[in-house]
């Protein structure tokens, strides 16, 4: 970039130059008028004209150019075109070369704050798209049951038992999505403030280990923990720290295989003052590209399979919004068909 400043010259820089130019241009014909012109009144006439026509032509080559220039690339900005911006990289000069930087990085900024716009509003359409599409399948299904219970035997208790069931199954599934769509509309808003104070880790991990036993003895998956002696406390919020928990731990179990397991494992790390932890599992993993995208909202590896575990496509958005409030990341490492492994990392609470 040939000027990273944007520091104004001296006022009357470029008046100065314009005056010091034309007197280089008209010192040649003045001198001859001189020589050629007896009459001092005619010479001063003559040298006038001479001073004019000079300055003129100055101003045409030293100006016109860079009015132009100007004035063409606040049209472009003006209809939102921003392809040409980089004419205005001119070196530096005087007032008007200052002005046609300042109309460079007025562009680039209008084009950045643009670009950004687009964004949301895309990302606004999709979030909307995926929103209706998750509200879409419930309600149907609770509308196809309820009909279905309408038209059927009233004495027939076995089929009315089946579809109640099914219309609890998925009013259970509207208000899961509608709970996580609050946790994290108020994480994202910062409306959700986290509660820090020193916790426990391991008493948490057991607590959630034992809260999810029913659903992984279902699934014929097992539960373990390994921590480390003398594991200390962490500095979290409680509450949220379990939701992450929670959330990790229902994956690894429902991206499963019979027999499989999950273990949660924590690690101290006293030379950085902090705790690992890690939530390995030997399911069924995940592909490389897939990773990247995993904590977008709504984001599914295999939809259908996403859909039949119950998820609400919004658990690993909120962990990172969660863990992000922490002041700390979601590190994802897995392989096709042999597992994947969660994992963060907390301060450890001043003792």
């Amino acid at each position: 970039m040939p000027w990273q400043g944007t520091q104004s010259r001296p006022v009357g820089q470029l008046v100065f130059k314009l005056a010091a130019y034309s007197m280089l241009v008209a010192a040649a014909p003045a001198a001859a008028t001189l020589f050629v012109v007896g009459s001092p009144l005619l010479q001063w006439g003559l040298l006038m004209l001479i001073w004019a026509a000079s300055v003129l032509l100055v101003a045409t080559r030293l100006l016109t150019p860079r009015l132009t220039l100007a004035r063409e690339l606040l049209a472009q900005i003006r209809n939102r075109s921003f392809e040409n911006l980089e004419q205005a990289q001119v070196p530096q000069g005087d007032e008007l070369n200052t002005l046609i930087w300042e109309v460079y990085r007025t562009g680039r900024v209008l084009e950045k704050e643009i670009q950004q716009l687009q964004r949301m509003e895309d990302y606004r359409r999709e979030f909307l798209g995926n929103v209706s599409h998750e509200l879409k399948t419930p309600i149907f299904s609770i509308r196809g049951f309820a009909e279905t219970l309408l038209e059927a035997n009233p004495e027939d208790e076995a089929t009315r038992q089946a579809f109640l069931q099914k219309i609890l199954h998925n009013a259970d599934r509207l208000a899961h999505l509608v709970r996580d769509l609050s946790d994290i509309s108020r994480l994202e808003t910062g409306a959700l403030q986290m509660q820090m104070a020193p916790c426990n880790l391991v008493s948490l991990v057991r607590e959630v280990i034992e809260s999810m036993e029913p659903l992984a003895a279902a699934r014929q998956v097992s539960l373990r923990i390994t921590a480390t002696e003398n594991m200390p406390s962490v500095l979290a919020d409680r509450e949220r720290l379990r939701q992450v928990l929670v959330n990790l731990v229902d994956n690894a179990i429902k991206y499963n295989n019979p027999g499989g397991f999950v273990e949660v494992r924590l690690e101290a790390i006293p030379q950085q003052h902090s705790v690992r932890v890690a939530v390995v599992d030997n399911g069924i993993g995940i592909a490389p590209q897939h990773i990247p995208r995993l904590t977008e909202r709504f984001y599914r590896v295999d939809r259908s399979r996403s859909r039949e575990q119950g998820g609400t496509g919004l658990g690993l958005a909120i962990v990172k919004h969660i863990l992000q409030a922490h002041r700390t990341r979601l590190q994802i490492e897995s392989t096709p068909g042999r597992g994947s492994t969660f994992a963060f990392v907390l301060p450890a609470a001043s003792v």
